[in-house]
């Protein structure tokens, strides 16, 4: 569990919670915010169904996906690393926010074969993601095969 400070600390600086006082930010980024602000933070669930009792501190320390401005990270159930997608656009709609991302090239695999890391979410384009808001704290990922449970933001208390 060396990890999960590490984890922590990484979410917090992409998150942009860390040392920007919210006057500074609001003023480098304009009052506008992005149509996937809602989003920004970490969410788990999803590859498999959320506990009824999960702890702020166990949803922390094994985030499934972290929403910021300009990147999707997601886990997988292979591998340690999270995986990384550049957002080109997130434009929103009435149910929720549908995001496009830069093209990823795809890995070799271990030792330069297989079909290497997951770089979409299973959707039927592994460059676009539709995510439909259930709630102030619930998301899906409709058609999605990684992801065939809700999502529920981590609370940070």
């Amino acid at each position: 569990m060396r990890r999960a400070p590490q984890l922590l600390a990484a979410v917090a600086v992409l998150s942009g919670a860390v040392l920007v006082p919210a006057s500074t930010a609001v003023q480098a980024q304009g009052a506008a915010q992005p149509p996937h602000s809602y989003l920004f933070g970490t969410w788990t669930g999803g590859i498999f169904p959320t506990p009824a009792n999960l702890t702020p501190q166990a949803c922390l320390s094994q985030p499934v996906v972290i929403f910021t401005r300009d990147l999707v990270l997601r886990a997988t159930l292979t591998d340690q690393m999270l995986t990384q997608r550049e957002i080109e656009t997130a434009r929103a709609n009435p149910q929720g926010t549908e995001f496009r991302f830069a093209v990823a090239a795809g890995g070799g695999g271990l030792l330069g074969g297989g079909a290497g890391p997951q770089i979409g979410f299973g959707c039927e384009d592994p460059n676009v993601l539709h995510v439909q808001r259930r709630g102030e704290n619930e998301i899906v990922f409709p058609g999605c095969a990684d992801f065939p449970n809700p999502l529920v933001r981590c609370h940070t208390r």
